[in-house]
């Protein structure tokens, strides 16, 4: 690994992404400043302080917990330039002026420290251009940072460097952006709007220039082009709208000022839409103004309407037989949309044939091979694969050949002809730009492996591009047991890993078999076990659907057998003697979450979002979690001064009843779902790697399972106090007589039944009355509407 060690950084300009960017550095416990220009009135950090205050109220949440706003420091120019001599990295996000950027750039060299790496987080400019305005001696520790908004979400961080930019400093900023900040890397040129922008924007002017060619509604656009295409859910009208339509109008200024048709023969497309130009006149720039493209007046969404000027009713949806086709595989799609009558068909052709032809046009100015340009697709415009990855999917020569002939034939944005590479050569003689030794340079003409540094060698499995055939996981290592539930396998013959293969990764009988089977393995063989998927979800819970036929047949008696059983493989697991480490990513909800808490310690991803959900089908938990909030209030008591167990309860009562689940593994934390021992991950394919290493430790320190100890509850007066809490709820009007009776329950089992307060207990105890309570729900007519009604339609019922 690096040795730079970034103790503290500079974030230059409160706007909304450098203050967002601060927001991340806070959440993966990086100490941040945050500079802005001293205010004119008032305090000296109120534009600062005033951006610090928006961060909490700004969706999606750029904070993991909003309270840790007040761990970013403030600060102005005026009065606090000597913290810059603390920070090792200091990044400009400031407006996209060079002026003012050169400027400011003048004012800070005096107090950058002699080792800190100064970075612009511009989204176009010239980096060697603005690196001409910085000493001798800091231009060597000078390049682009690019986050991408939202930027605790975006994976992408484009690193540009300058000719005086020494690779060391590079190299090291790449480590720190990658495992600090759980970022995906691209090296861009320097050129304008380096990589993603460049290709993204050019495809947005491009599909706004088709849309309009073929008359297409905004509605019907982003229909088209969101989730059946591969892309983001908003599609394109919507994504403008999110990203501020002032933002996009100076992106592609940026396009506009720095090419020409000279430099790019696709100028001809980089027009400004009028209705674009209409917008951010009015002041209608986006989300941020609660009005663009789109606007939502109570629940109805209105769309804009360029004739009139006014909003007009949206919702309008394509034609159903488009979305079809784009289910086909790769070749056939792309066949089918070319050879549609229907405009809506000829639009989506037009915009994946305008797509492939600007990628492969610029592919050698803008990127050092194809993989990078695939990547920033994915990472920065949330596409489902790149360009080149389709195109390969889909019969290189095949799709060239149809791209050519739609040049030759004045349908594409230019006559430029697809690169001689394209037809000749080894892409042409092996089937695509992806192979299994790197992706294609076409300056040199060689296929290119990614870059081999330290940091890489945390991802067992990382991010592959279509046509790599990297190891997948799936397969990867050697398998000790696998069944249609769950595959059991090594990496490194010390630790065994358990992946979870249902749908949904839903817990039923086939994964408590196996896991418990797991556990006995590890405990033989192996120094840990940990329960790790590949994909986006450690579990959405117990599996339902396999539950209902049992209880149809054996009433709740059967029900009752089977959580008996998934009650006693929680045990087994959480008093295990060698350690069960659960690593989490993505959606660990119900009996996903019981898993985790009744592991020997948790490992989760930033983006974890966990929680106990039962209540959203009529239930309660069962696998044990509210014998883990009791056991926990018990414990957290334990260690005040308090004898009185209910307010050490409280927060676990609510996020159950509630069914709250942490929008991040930091509000998680807060919930009670992990603890402050537990390890929280920036980047999610190193998961697996610190996971390993997490249970080779504890054997290493000798670890041995808790000691089973009963523990005091708050008994019968507990109980009474929650109850007239809830009736309070219910006779307000806000919850129903069912969440009451469900409320009710929970607070029976957590309490710890009726008995005196005080009283010791026993898991087993609070156990037995989960079952109870969760068998008298499932015979519920009402929890029975809940349950059809998710399991049919995938939301809840509210009754």
């Amino acid at each position: 690994m690096s040795k730079f060690q970034v103790n503290k950084v500079a974030v230059l300009g409160a706007g909304v992404m450098g203050a967002q960017i601060a927001a991340h550095l806070v959440n993966v416990k990086v100490p941040v400043v945050l500079f802005d220009l001293p205010a004119k009135e008032g305090p000296k950090n109120g534009i600062v302080t005033k951006a610090v205050e928006g961060l909490k109220k700004l969706k999606p949440a750029p904070l993991g917990v909003v309270e840790d706003a007040a761990l970013i420091q403030q600060a102005n120019y005026e009065e606090h330039m000597d913290v810059l001599k603390e920070c090792d990295l200091i990044i400009e996000a400031i407006a996209e002026r060079m002026d003012w950027k050169l400027d400011l750039y003048k004012k800070i060299a005096p107090f950058v420290a002699p080792h800190a790496i100064v970075a612009s987080n511009t989204s176009g400019l010239s980096i060697t251009k603005l690196s001409e305005a910085l000493p001798e001696a800091i231009k060597p520790r000078f390049c682009g940072i690019h986050f991408f908004n939202p930027p605790r979400y975006m994976a992408l961080v484009e690193l540009i460097n300058t000719p005086t930019t020494e690779a060391r400093y590079l190299d090291a900023l790449e480590a720190f952006v990658t495992s600090g900040l759980g970022k995906g890397v691209v090296r861009a040129k320097d050129s304008p709007n380096f990589i993603a922008n460049r290709v993204g924007t050019a495809g947005m002017l491009a599909t706004m220039k088709e849309a309009q060619n073929f008359g297409l509604t905004f509605d019907v656009v982003d229909d088209l082009t969101g989730k059946k295409l591969g892309r983001a859910s908003s599609g394109t009208y919507r994504t403008a709208d999110v990203v501020g339509l002032d933002t996009l109008a100076h992106v592609m200024k940026t396009l506009q000022d720095t090419l020409s048709l000279e430099t790019d023969p696709f100028y001809g497309s980089f027009a400004t839409p009028e209705v674009l130009k209409t917008l951010v006149e009015l002041g209608n720039l986006g989300q941020k103004t609660k009005a663009g493209f789109f606007k939502k007046v109570g629940r109805d969404v209105l769309r804009f309407d360029l004739a009139s000027k006014e909003y007009v009713p949206a919702g309008q949806k394509a034609d159903e037989v488009y979305g079809r086709m784009l289910k086909k595989p790769a070749a056939e799609r792309l066949k089918l949309l070319r050879n549609s009558e229907g405009k809506e068909g000829q639009f989506l052709w037009a915009i994946l044939r305008n797509g492939f032809h600007y990628a492969a046009v610029h592919l050698a100015s803008i990127a050092d091979n194809a993989r990078d340009v695939d990547f920033c697709m994915r990472w920065g415009f949330g596409m489902k694969q790149g360009p080149f990855e389709l195109w390969q999917e889909a019969g290189w020569l095949e799709v060239a050949k149809m791209v050519q002939e739609d040049i030759d034939a004045g349908k594409a944005l230019c006559n430029t002809p697809l690169p001689k590479w394209v037809f000749e050569g080894p892409v042409a003689e092996r089937g695509g730009v992806h192979q299994q030794e790197g992706s294609f340079n076409p300056t040199t003409g060689q296929f290119v492996a990614p870059r081999n540094l330290p940091v890489y060698q945390r991802q067992h499995f990382p991010e592959t591009v279509l046509g790599s055939n990297a190891p997948k996981a799936e397969t990867a290592g050697t398998t000790v047991f696998e069944d249609e539930s769950i595959r059991l396998w090594t990496l490194d013959n010390d630790v065994l890993i358990a992946s979870i293969k249902t749908k949904m990764h839903a817990i039923g009988g086939g994964v408590i078999e196996g896991l418990l089977k797991a556990q006995a393995l590890a405990a033989e063989s192996y120094q840990g076990l940990v329960i790790w998927s590949p994909d986006e979800m450690f579990s959405a819970g117990a599996d339902l659907q396999s539950m209902m036929p049992a209880f149809m047949m054996g009433g709740a008696k059967a029900i009752e057998g089977a959580e008996a059983e998934l009650q006693k493989a929680m045990l087994q697991l959480r008093y295990s003697n060698v350690p069960v480490v659960s690593a989490i990513r993505g959606l660990a909800l119900g009996g996903g979450c019981e898993l985790a808490v009744y592991s020997s310690k948790r490992v989760a991803a930033m983006e974890s979002y966990i929680g106990l959900v039962e209540v959203g089908v009529g239930l309660v938990p069962g696998a044990g979690g509210l014998t883990y909030i009791a056991r926990g209030a018990a414990e957290n008591m334990a260690l005040s001064t308090s004898k009185d167990i209910l307010p050490f309860l409280t927060e676990g009562f609510t996020a159950a009843a509630m069914a709250k689940v942490g929008t991040s593994a930091l509000e998680s934390r807060k919930l009670g779902y992990l603890l402050d021992s537990d390890v929280i991950v920036p980047h999610k394919d190193e998961l697996l790697f610190v996971a390993i290493n997490e249970a080779k430790a504890m054997y290493a320190s000798g670890y041995r399972a808790p000691h089973k100890r009963s523990f005091p509850v708050a008994g019968r007066s507990g109980i009474a106090t929650i109850t007239a809490q809830l009736v309070n709820m219910r006779d307000g009007g806000f919850i129903s007589a069912h969440d009451f009776h469900i409320g009710k329950l929970i607070a029976e089992v957590v309490c710890g039944g009726q008995v005196e307060a005080g009283s010791m207990v026993t898991e087993e105890y609070l156990l037995a009355l989960e079952r109870k309570a969760f068998c008298s729900l499932i015979t519920h007519p009402k929890t029975q509407e809940r349950i059809m009604g998710m399991m049919s339609t995938g939301k809840p019922v509210r009754n």
